[in-house]
């Protein structure tokens, strides 16, 4: 599918496109291709002598396939961006060519940047004013996804500290913790990744001198955020190892109680084994063979030495949980 957006009196006016004809007869400054066909990529070559990525291309992660110029003078710029939803967490790679004083972006699937990009620039007059604008804007909301996001992490990670910390934690609960905060390290590393690559894609066009003043302050604005944001991932890990280890914590000490009343089940019956083990000789002269009251007897005393270890313990402390 081909998208191109004119500038009309400031804003990002979409242009339908559905044949070569219509392509020809736009004057775009943003052209959109959504997993192109070989026909589309076709229409692309006649109408603006480029020859589009296939995806094996834009999927190379080598530094000189993602920042280079091309044969005839085009910019070449790969960058991700960041998907996230309730299911799945995951970033895609999107191609970037600029030439002509066009932008052209090349991606399999829709993304939020993408849709919210159209509709800033749809509403608000001048919000973006040549190719270069359009791909700041893109980068620039691709950050500001990332913090939407990590904010979701911080109001998750609150949740998992009044787990942890408010209240006793059955083993039950801890592993659903730890599986949840394992699904947050997950997420909030590959938010770090998504932000160096796009630290990556806004030097480079810094350094190669290609935007105005404006923009250039634009990319620095970017690049602060991006170091905001890299301290907030830093926390989020740091806090995450806490979480972790404070849960890890609670399980050994639940499974240090079952460990001691075993422990001390097994000291409180080694009196009576003894008392048994005695009276289990077969010796032929044994006291309290004949005597009436044998029985009972060692019954009694096997009980009590099962009752002063275990009054003992009490009186320790020892059998509080």
């Amino acid at each position: 599918m081909i998208t191109a957006f004119e500038l009309n009196h400031g804003r990002l006016q979409q242009v339908t496109v559905e044949s070569l004809e219509d392509l020809q007869h736009c004057h775009p400054v943003w052209v959109d291709f959504e997993s192109p066909t070989e026909e589309e990529r076709d229409w692309a070559k006649s109408t603006f002598e480029i020859d589009l990525p296939e995806e094996d291309e834009v999927d190379d992660i080598e530094a000189s396939a993602r920042f280079f110029e091309g044969e005839n003078g085009e910019l070449h710029i790969r960058s991700d961006f960041f998907q996230h939803s309730d299911e799945d967490s995951d970033t895609m790679r999107v191609a970037f060519i600029l030439k002509g004083g066009l932008l052209f972006s090349i991606r399999r699937d829709e993304l939020a940047q993408f849709r919210l990009l159209r509709l800033r620039a749809r509403r608000q007059p001048y919000y973006v004013s040549d190719e270069k604008d359009v791909l700041l804007q893109l980068l620039d909301i691709d950050v500001e996804y990332s913090a939407d996001i990590i904010e979701g992490i911080y109001d998750r990670l609150d949740k998992f500290s009044k787990q942890v910390l408010g209240s006793e934690m059955s083993d039950d609960a801890a592993g659903i913790v730890l599986s949840g905060i394992a699904v947050e390290e997950d997420l909030n590393g590959r938010i770090r990744r998504n932000l160096m690559d796009t630290r990556r894609a806004v030097s480079f066009l810094m350094r190669i001198k290609l935007l105005n003043e404006q923009q250039n302050d634009e990319g620095r604005q970017i690049l602060r955020d991006i170091d905001s944001l890299d301290g907030h991932t830093g926390f989020v890990f740091d806090k995450l190892n806490f979480l972790m280890d404070a849960t890890v914590g609670f399980i050994n000490i639940n499974q240090n109680r079952i460990i001691k009343i075993f422990s001390v089940a097994s000291v409180a019956m080694l009196p009576p084994t003894l008392i048994a083990s005695i009276y289990g000789m077969n010796f032929r002269f044994l006291p309290e063979v004949d005597w009436e009251y044998g029985y009972p007897f060692s019954l009694s005393l096997m009980a009590v030495s099962v009752a002063i270890p275990f009054w003992y313990f009490h009186k320790k402390g020892w059998l509080k949980k």
